[in-house]
């Protein structure tokens, strides 16, 4: 499993832009949810090392560690992700000469989409769930970060947005009829909840200017 939070981002970029099915879509969106934490906690940081906000350091401080935990299961995700679609790639390639081996690999298979869609639906939520911080972040946190603040809901926004896509593909190979109404109704919920943090975080931002 590659470890994409130790090459440049020249080199990710390469790896992304390259032919290779991975990575592909669900690890950028991980990896653009953890820019989007990385932003917020830089605004936390940025509120916590002034005392003239001392005020607000309560409310940050706990915003300061969601964001940084936050990033590094982004960056677990980011691994994850490529992993669970190489792992469906390598069921697709298995022999399917006998009835036996094509159940196999039917079995395999559906297994396989199945851990491909909960990957994605693990950063779209774990985007959602560092985005509710983030009104109060773009509130009460230093207001010459507040742009970094609007950016970060953004980038979550995309993820959870590009994770939610990377879900959707691989329900079709999936016959577990519960499974995949599960995920379809969380993924509108999710895609309800993005949207509304996202703007109103914008909204504050946007009248601190």
């Amino acid at each position: 499993m590659t470890d994409f939070s130790k090459q440049s981002v020249e080199q990710f970029l390469s790896a992304l832009a390259s032919d290779a099915p991975t990575p592909g879509g669900g690890t950028a969106a991980a990896v653009a949810g953890a820019m989007g934490a990385s932003l917020a906690e830089m605004v936390a940081g940025l509120t916590l090392s002034k005392e003239k906000y001392a005020a607000s350091h309560d409310a940050v401080r706990p915003i300061a560690e969601a964001s940084r935990l936050a990033r590094e299961e982004f960056l677990r995700l980011a691994r994850e992700d490529s992993a669970a679609y190489d792992a469906v790639l390598a069921a697709r390639r298995l022999p399917k000469e006998t009835e036996e081996q094509k159940a196999e690999r039917t079995a395999r298979i559906a297994l396989a989409n199945i851990h491909a869609a909960e990957v994605p639906m693990r950063t779209a939520e774990a985007a959602v769930r560092l985005l509710s911080a983030l009104p109060e972040l773009a509130g009460k946190g230093n207001p010459n970060a507040v742009s970094d603040a609007g950016a970060a809901a953004l980038l979550l926004d995309a993820c959870v947005e590009a994770a939610l896509l990377n879900v959707g593909i691989n329900l079709p190979g999936i016959s577990d009829a519960d499974f995949v109404a599960r995920m379809q109704r969380e993924t509108a919920d999710l895609q309800v909840e993005s949207q509304r943090l996202r703007s109103q975080v914008v909204a504050l931002v946007r009248k601190q200017f």
